[in-house]
């Protein structure tokens, strides 16, 4: 599970209730939490003094509403590029778990509006929990996991079962998408779906399947959608070489792969799984 975590506020967005629930899931109340505000920089003294009063107050409130006595959170206020400093104190803390706010900007509207979250994803080996600025989940217990035959779903499935023996009466929605699925009339008799199965029931886990062919960005978020999930984790495979690492991905930039189209589109939060 998630051991050190790494929350990244920027006054607007659900973070925090989103770490609010995830903290109601036992094995993920163990984390260490650091919660960051990135300033921008400023010449004018008195200009950084406003912006530091406000950081400092904005992350005073989340301490007291995330309500940690073990000593198991802290703060920290930085000034700087927000998604150059996000990157770093991620790997400084060695975070296991980014969570961000998301404004779901499309294609190129990332680029152009300098989308804190989308290079965050663009530039870091480490999962992202995303969540939606327009999207507010009263609890989590149904989480959806992304089979298709394009990205390995080892991790997806790995953190959501983890996740779910410790969640009473949740269920878990197994959705495989893409051009190999559908192919038997019962989902729960798809082949990709099989071991994820086996793996749930050993753990005494409700499942509902899914198995649908089409493109799978949209079917995945269309399932994600009609299923009611609350959570949504699909595995996000480093592609980039280590000599490119800050090079952008335009594939991702632009939105084409299922792991962006997801990040823009589903109708809950996103947790975007990395070794």
């Amino acid at each position: 599970m998630f051991k050190k975590i790494l929350i990244a506020l920027s006054g607007t967005g659900r973070a925090e209730e989103m770490m609010q629930m995830l903290l109601k899931i036992e094995p993920i109340q163990q984390a260490h939490i650091t919660i960051l505000n990135v300033i921008p920089d400023s010449t004018n003294p008195e200009q950084i003094a406003i912006l530091r009063a406000d950081g400092e107050t904005l992350l005073d409130n989340a301490l007291k509403k995330l309500n940690r006595p073990d000593g198991k959170i802290k703060t920290m206020l930085q000034e700087g590029d927000a998604k150059t400093i996000v990157c770093k104190v991620a790997d400084e803390i060695d975070a296991d778990l980014i969570i961000m706010g998301s404004r779901g900007l499309k294609r190129l509207q990332s680029i152009l509006k300098n989308s804190v979250s989308q290079y965050v994803f663009q530039l870091s080996s480490r999962s992202m929990l995303l969540v939606k600025d327009d999207i507010f989940i009263a609890r989590i217990n149904r989480i959806m996991v992304a089979f298709n035959s394009e990205n390995p779903s080892e991790e997806s499935l790995k953190l959501a079962l983890e996740m779910m023996r410790d969640i009473p009466g949740g269920e878990l929605l197994l959705a495989h998408t893409g051009s190999k699925a559908g192919k038997t009339a019962d989902p729960a008799a798809d082949p990709m779906l099989a071991e994820a199965i086996a793996a749930a029931k050993r753990l005494d886990i409700k499942v509902r399947c899914f198995s649908e062919g089409g493109d799978p960005s949209r079917k995945l978020c269309k399932l994600a959608e009609s299923a009611q999930a609350n959570l949504l984790i699909l595995d996000s495979p480093e592609r980039r070489p280590s000599v490119a690492k800050t090079m952008p991905d335009l594939d991702r930039l632009i939105g084409s792969s299922v792991s962006d189209y997801a990040r823009v589109n589903a109708p809950c939060p996103v947790i975007l799984a990395r070794k």
